[in-house]
């Protein structure tokens, strides 16, 4: 009987094409490509957007006064918290030399009138020469010529008159409209320069609560946005405001940017000025969104974003319009709602439509 001898036969499973080619997986098993991890956040309402701030209570026109010619303070009559009407007098100047300037313009009108009528009476009497045949019709050319001379430099004369006497007026200095006076800059006998500050006139009409804030935290306000104030002193006042103003150039030493706050006038009669008040923003109101400036495409001219739509884990590029840039992040008008994942970083290496693993925070 004859034995059959098998050889043994080598079974080989073919992998898929392309497999082999990975090595980033353990020797000799298929590696499949994963979808990259983009770094994106989600969007939603700044937590500064709800958090209150603490301002000062402040007029809405503050004015510093001066007189607008040099001379000597001969009187102040106001000092610090003083309350003031329109057309009060605040400050006086010494009225001395303005009174000297007054004399010697009204010496010179009387000369050039004594000029003007003795002109005057020369052109008669060459009129009624040259009528007669007497006198040449030059001679009554240069008498014409003469009272011409002698008019200008009467009205020139007026002219200074009217303005030494405005400058009179000058040395007094008093209140444009009513207000409180909240700081005084010079005493009695001091010499002050044209425009050198005298008193700060804070106006009555309306009061308001400032704020500083950091640029990235002014992106979530809008002009408009409303507000409630609350003294710190007397937590049960308060009084609703509303954004009016945002300066438009940071402070040099802090960067922040100031916020102006208008109080209703019903209700601010309670708020002194100089108070510590606590303003938090309606949480009814809608709030601003804001972006990055580096998860915008092509800012310039036509603005997109990646968003990712995780119910394929797609991206998708989306126009927005776009507001005002502060510090960094640039405010996102039209386009962009809340709960959006927005992409962050490596925007320039995505394509519509294109595949993206889960989200990867900031640090």
């Amino acid at each position: 009987m004859k034995l059959l001898l098998l050889a043994p036969v080598l079974l080989v499973t073919a992998l898929p094409l392309g497999a082999a080619e990975n090595t980033g997986g353990p020797k000799g098993l298929p590696q499949i490509d994963t979808p990259r991890p983009v770094i994106s956040d989600i969007v939603s309402l700044s937590a500064s957007a709800r958090a209150s701030f603490v301002g000062v209570v402040a007029a809405k026109t503050e004015i510093d006064l001066g007189f607008p010619v040099h001379g000597t303070l001969a009187a102040r009559l106001v000092d610090t918290g003083d309350i003031v009407t329109g057309g009060d007098l605040l400050a006086q100047l010494d009225p001395e030399d303005f009174d000297a300037d007054v004399r010697a313009a009204e010496a010179g009108v009387a000369v050039a009138m004594a000029n003007l009528r003795s002109a005057t009476d020369a052109q008669n009497r060459a009129k009624q020469l040259a009528g007669r045949g007497v006198d040449a019709a030059t001679r009554l050319e240069d008498t014409d010529r003469a009272l011409t001379a002698a008019q200008a430099r009467h009205d020139q004369a007026l002219a200074s008159l009217a303005s030494a006497r405005e400058i009179r007026n000058y040395a007094a200095l008093r209140a444009p409209q009513d207000g409180v006076i909240t700081s005084v800059h010079a005493e009695a006998g001091a010499t002050l320069a044209a425009g050198e500050v005298i008193v700060t006139l804070a106006g009555s009409l309306g009061r308001e609560v400032v704020i500083d804030l950091s640029e990235q935290d002014v992106a979530n306000f809008d002009i408009g946005a409303p507000f409630t104030a609350e003294l710190i002193a007397i937590p049960d006042m308060t009084a609703t405001a509303v954004l009016t103003r945002i300066d438009p150039v940071a402070e040099r030493s802090t960067r922040t940017r100031r916020l102006h706050l208008s109080l209703d006038q019903s209700a601010a009669e309670g708020f002194r000025l100089g108070a510590l008040a606590v303003v938090t923003p309606d949480a009814q109101a809608d709030g601003v969104l804001s972006l990055p400036r580096s998860a915008i495409l092509t800012p310039e001219t036509a603005p997109h974003i990646w968003v990712v739509d995780r119910s394929t884990n797609t991206v998708h590029a989306r126009p927005v319009t776009l507001g005002e840039d502060f510090g960094g992040r640039i405010r996102v008008a039209q386009g962009l709602k809340v709960g959006d994942e927005v992409v962050l970083k490596g925007i320039h290496s995505l394509k519509d439509g294109q595949v993206v693993g889960p989200q990867v925070a900031l640090p």
